[in-house]
């Protein structure tokens, strides 16, 4: 799996990791994040993100 950097704060996230915090379970693709999903350290949309 791909892992996606935000352009804005450079967050990178990674599949493997998910975002547990947000309810993300590890092995959750990018593309199959909630499309309100965003950086979790900057609050981001996935718009801003690119394939690392």
């Amino acid at each position: 799996m791909e892992r996606w950097i935000c352009t804005i704060c450079q967050y990178v996230y990674d599949p493997a990791l998910g975002d547990p915090d947000r309810g993300i379970e590890p092995g959750t693709s990018f593309e199959a994040l909630p499309d309100d999903w965003c950086c979790p350290l900057c609050g981001a949309g996935k718009d801003v993100f690119e394939q690392e």
